[in-house]
């Protein structure tokens, strides 16, 4: 574990802040994961920025700084960071899509239920549920203890570690905050009635492997498309298939007639 003033994962020399593709008419909104930051939906932005889409990828607050930094913000924070995302993309484009891996499927969630008027959703390894049942003592010992360290990467590509940006360590109070958005946004799904593309790893370490199949049965949308990978971890964006994840999205897309 890192013990460097900037607690990311020490090897990785990429920007930690937000980034924005040029495109045409339809855009789409990325957000990244829980103790990560823009750069891991880079790939995935720039093979939908290639086939003429706009691109968004804010980071939200507390992330791409400091874990203690993250320990400070509460979830509403993210929330609102994703909205005000959101909205300056709209402005921008005729239609929009938001899409989010992890703890950002969750928000793009909160936001279908908010904006009816969004085309599309696309939930990366939905973090409706995580695997360890630690994350359920943080709202009691959030005082007492800071960070714990992360567990041993699941990620299969070698290289795919260096194409993110992530704390060492998991903030505890931070991890409450987490817990607490995956309360509401479960008890929201029914609200959710946007064509939606969930894709899970069946090799994620991370979260419970019923979230996509969950997911799928509690949105109200009739049009869900649950995609399985069986070579990735946590990070599919990041890890080697990837590429398949950019083209299942481009086909979710162009199939409803959202994207070219």
């Amino acid at each position: 574990m890192s013990t460097s003033g900037s607690h990311s994962r020490a090897r990785s020399p990429l920007d930690p802040g937000p980034f924005e593709l040029a495109g045409g008419g339809v855009g789409v909104l990325l957000i990244h994961g829980f103790t990560g930051a823009p750069p891991e939906m880079r790939l995935l932005g720039e093979a939908l920025a290639e086939a003429g889409l706009t691109v968004s990828a804010p980071r939200l607050p507390g992330h791409g700084t400091t874990p203690e930094d993250l320990n400070q913000r509460r979830w509403q924070e993210w929330v609102d960071e994703a909205e005000d995302a959101y909205r300056r993309l709209d402005e921008r484009c005729d239609t929009v899509v938001v899409g989010g891996l992890s703890m950002g499927s969750l928000l793009t969630l909160e936001l279908a239920a908010r904006h009816p008027s969004i085309a599309g959703l696309m939930a990366y390894s939905p973090a409706l549920r995580v695997a360890t049942r630690l994350i359920w003592l943080t709202p009691l010992i959030k005082h007492l203890v800071r960070a714990w360290p992360k567990p041993g990467s699941d990620l299969v590509d070698p290289a795919a570690e260096s194409r993110a940006w992530c704390y060492d360590r998991r903030p505890v109070a931070a991890s409450a905050e987490l817990l607490a958005l995956q309360r509401r946004v479960r008890g929201r799904l029914d609200r959710v009635g946007q064509p939606l593309l969930i894709v899970q790893s069946t090799g994620d370490a991370t979260i419970h492997p019923d979230n996509g199949p969950v997911l799928q049965a509690g949105v109200a949308s009739q049009d869900v498309e649950l995609r399985w990978l069986h070579h990735s971890g946590h990070n599919i964006l990041v890890d080697g298939e990837w590429p398949t994840v950019a083209r299942w999205t481009l086909e979710f897309l162009g199939q409803r007639g959202i994207a070219p």
